[in-house]
């Protein structure tokens, strides 16, 4: 089973870390829990939408550093799971910055939360 931790506190163990899970579970990759919401909004966007693309993400220097992909389609089963049990007021702009991402060739990668103010795709 592949785990990885993403985000800019990922290395920091009370931080609430929540779980994608694709597949049959071979890829488990942990996210913040903010970011995965994030994340889950972006995804199921594109999945409603019948939309396949790629999700990126880099390995922290506990897993040796790196990057994976995977193809993220429709017929693939996906799990969010959350560590904590509320949901996080959620950032317009990341979002928005998040699709322009998952729309692009390099596909949807995580991305720093801009200010809720800013413009999109100006992070």
């Amino acid at each position: 089973m592949e785990l990885d931790r993403v985000g800019p506190l990922s290395g920091m163990d009370d931080f609430h870390m929540g779980r994608l899970i694709y597949g049959t579970g071979d890829t488990d990759v942990e996210f913040e829990d903010r970011l995965l919401a994030h994340l889950k909004v972006v995804i199921s966007t594109k999945l409603r939408r019948n939309e396949a693309f790629m999700l990126s993400w880099e390995h922290g220097t506990e897993e040796g550093s790196g990057r994976s992909t995977i193809w993220i389609h429709p017929s693939i089963p996906l799990h969010f799971r959350f560590y904590g049990n509320k949901s996080p007021a959620l950032n317009r702009v990341w979002i928005e910055d998040l699709m322009l991402a998952a729309n692009s060739t390099g596909g949807l990668r995580p991305v720093p939360e801009p200010d809720e103010h800013s413009e999109p795709g100006n992070s």
